[in-house]
């Protein structure tokens, strides 16, 4: 006998962090499979322990975490359970984040400052991972930080499905809260049929963070319905601020799509004291009891990370999932 031969199988394991589970629960269910169970537990000195219960040799390994607060202790277990799997001879490991930690410090304002998102990149690596499955980044340039594949999904469809649903037959205009975010709104613009598309003019004092001042708008708002899009809202400042600009140029009504639902107080309390009438976000991250505000609607993520990772698994295109944008 020259040698051995075995039936080349593939086996997907989806392991849950403990940021986010009910998320990793929603993506396993829409897979058709069971998150592999886990023993995970804090020492008295905060350290974290992860062992898996079962045989990781060998699988497909997708780790789903989202990172919410306190982002640096999830943070820190991810990297503990990649490395695991890499120990435990896990075939390939894929880092599902929903929402993409320290995404906004993503280059230097000025001298003497981190790259922190490159950081992150760089710990993932070094731990094990093999490839980082996302969705809507702060920027694209950050898929170049990590040294190997990047799935960059966008959860426009999921977001944008809804407002043609609801605000179908009015006039919208598709409004940018700064010039950075132009690239999208004009996504945006082309996926709502070719309306209109505007943008706010604003400066921001780099010594003061999450302070903005919106000085004007650029574009036709007046009598229109104006969607506001952006990729996360973190205190509510900057999307505060552009829809009173908006309503000062004579918006008729102002609607915000968002990604990814930071809701750093005092969000919930700007939102709520805002004239903005609905505010659309998926749930990348979690809206505890005390964050639900009656005008925010939150949209689930799961069917779309559950098809990219059936993509990954299978050898497929996560690109043909957003018509070649990815």
């Amino acid at each position: 006998m020259a040698g051995i031969t075995s039936e080349n199988r593939k086996n997907l394991m989806l392991f849950s962090g403990r940021g986010y589970p009910a998320l990793a629960e929603e993506i396993a269910a829409v897979l058709g499979v069971d998150p592999t169970p886990m023993d995970a537990y804090d020492f008295a000195s905060g350290e974290i322990f992860v062992r898996y219960r079962e045989s990781v040799r060998g699988s497909d390994a997708f780790v789903v975490q989202s990172m919410v607060s306190p982002i640096n202790d999830w943070l820190m277990e991810t990297l503990i359970m990649v490395d695991a799997l890499k120990r435990g001879s896990a075939k390939r490991t894929t880092v599902v984040l929903p929402f993409y930690p320290y995404a906004r410090q993503d280059k230097k304002h000025r001298g003497r400052e981190p790259i922190s998102a490159r950081l992150v990149a760089d710990l993932l690596k070094t731990a094990g991972a093999n490839r980082i499955l996302t969705v809507d980044l702060h920027t694209a340039q950050i898929q170049g930080f990590f040294d190997g594949p990047v799935d960059h999904l966008f959860a426009m469809n999921t977001l944008a499905d809804h407002i043609d649903a609801k605000y179908a037959g009015r006039p919208i205009t598709v409004v940018a809260p700064d010039s950075g975010r132009v690239r999208v709104a004009e996504r945006w613009t082309d996926r709502l049929g070719g309306c209109p598309l505007a943008f706010i003019h604003k400066t921001r004092d780099p010594l003061k963070p999450n302070q903005v001042v919106a000085n004007r708008v650029v574009g036709e708002v007046e009598g229109r319905v104006c969607l506001i899009v952006d990729d996360m809202i973190d205190t509510g400042g900057t999307i505060v601020s552009a829809a009173d600009i908006l309503f000062n140029e004579g918006a008729a009504d102002v609607v915000v799509a968002a990604t990814h639902a930071v809701l750093s107080d005092p969000a919930c309390e700007r939102l709520d004291g805002s004239r903005i009438s609905e505010v659309v976000v998926t749930n990348t991250l979690p809206l505890p009891p005390d964050r639900k505000v009656e005008k925010i609607t939150q949209l689930s993520i799961a069917p779309l990370l559950a098809r990219a990772i059936r993509e990954v698994f299978d050898d497929g295109s996560v690109t043909t999932l957003f018509g070649g944008l990815s």
